[in-house]
């Protein structure tokens, strides 16, 4: 099992691309080593690469490679996010698709031609990098054809399916042993309404990615402290794994974290160690089935100096500001330790209900609902964390007669329980 962290810079957070110094993430990396990492996600901001469609600034890309490369020193592994794009509630766009210069960013040719432009030119140059292993396209980067976004750019499932097949194309040509990937958050699973749909999770890319956030449905649902939030990253990756028509198809679980405000920080150990257990299958259920690696939010804290930030996101990190390791980093470097010898389980024998693996499933019936029906608000979540709690894991299993999965790119969208502030 791969064990690793998104890296978040301890000195000025992501702006620390403005004046990139190495030394300091050099220090950052060989930190996060201590924690028994294996591998580090890392975040280049769309508008410093690319402050103009056809000007990609060769430091900041330089900048990048170093990063890629000083994680090697310390014994870490990498994946590079392309289009940042979205982090920690803050949008990063480029000056030329805002404003005055509005386009769709999925759609418009020219918008377009200059993301693949930026894959391209990132791929080559950190293919050849010792640790590198791969491009996401962009930090859930299908937020912006959200219809909750405030600026939503509508588009088409199939649009959706064609920018994905496009720019995860344009890396598999100048890097073809990389595993290149997409990432959402769980609107893709559970939003009716939304064009980036769960057939396009588990089509497009090397591997299946999920992203686990207590704070969307599960905790407001269930409240702080509660058995539910540890079992919420494993419930997704069933599902994930029974969206794919391939049942090899390997899983990344590449974002999961403590937020504060449904997991108290001193409870922040026990969480981690809980959930990855569940994962694990020391709770039952046998090793989530096909995941590859665990991937936490995040590094290091934000700092308290920088203004703005929903309260939860200055405490998220491993590490603190100053470098330390925290308690939860601790039990991090444990989960490590117990797991870094599993191997991700085989995937599950052919057959129907009942048969996979030797564990019964719980069946959803796609034809009578939609996939919203699966989010943590209804039945068959309670159906299947009622097993759960009693240590029967219960693979998911769809019953696809009939189904034509269905979207919507116009009217309102049903409104989260909770935002992330």
């Amino acid at each position: 099992m791969k064990f690793g962290v998104n890296y978040t810079p301890r000195g000025g957070w992501f702006h620390s691309w403005l004046d990139f110094d190495p030394a300091r993430v050099a220090e950052d990396m060989h930190t996060i080593a201590e924690l028994g990492a294996d591998h580090v996600r890392i975040f280049p901001l769309w508008p410093i690469l690319q402050p103009n469609r056809t000007l990609i600034r060769s430091q900041a890309i330089d900048d990048v490679a170093t990063v890629v490369r000083l994680a090697h020193e310390a014994g870490l592994n990498s994946s590079v996010d392309v289009l940042q794009g979205h982090l920690s509630s803050f949008d990063f766009l480029p000056s030329w698709v805002s404003t005055w210069h509005r386009r769709n960013l999925f759609t418009d040719p020219n918008v377009v031609a200059g993301e693949v432009a930026l894959v391209k030119t990132l791929a080559a140059a950190i293919k050849d990098q010792p640790g590198a292993t791969g491009l996401t396209v962009g930090n859930e980067f299908i937020q912006f054809a959200a219809l909750r976004h405030p600026d939503a750019d509508r588009i088409t499932p199939d649009q959706a399916a064609q920018w994905l097949a496009t720019l995860l194309g344009a890396a598999k040509e100048v890097w073809p042993e990389g595993v290149h990937v997409h990432c959402h958050d769980d609107d893709l699973w559970f939003d009716d309404t939304h064009p980036f749909t769960p057939s396009s999770a588990v089509t497009y890319g090397d591997l299946t990615t999920v992203h686990s956030w207590v704070f969307g449905r599960v905790g407001p649902r269930f409240g702080a402290g509660t058995p539910q939030l540890t079992y919420f990253a494993r419930y997704l990756c069933e599902l994930a794994a029974a969206w794919s028509p391939d049942p090899a198809r390997g899983l990344w679980l590449q974002e999961i974290g403590s937020p504060d405000n449904y997991v108290a920080v001193e409870d922040g150990p026990a969480f981690l160690l809980d959930t990855v257990d569940t994962l694990m299958g020391a709770n039952g259920g046998g090793v989530s089935p096909n995941l590859e690696a665990i991937t936490w939010w995040c590094s290091h804290d934000v700092s308290r100096a920088l203004a703005d930030f929903p309260n939860l996101e200055y405490s998220l990190g491993l590490i603190d500001e100053g470098g330390r390791i925290k308690p939860i980093g601790e039990a991090f470097a444990e989960a490590t330790r117990r797991y870094r010898d599993t191997h991700y389980a085989p995937p599950p024998a052919a057959g129907g209900a009942g048969e996979g693996q030797g564990r019964d499933s719980l069946v959803f019936d796609l034809p009578q609902w939609e996939r919203s029906a699966t989010d943590a608000t209804h039945t068959f979540f309670d159906q299947w964390m009622e097993h759960a709690l009693a240590g029967d894991v219960r693979a998911i299993e769809l019953n696809t007669d009939g189904y034509v999965e269905k979207t919507g790119t116009e009217g309102s969208v049903a409104p989260f329980l909770s935002t992330r502030d």
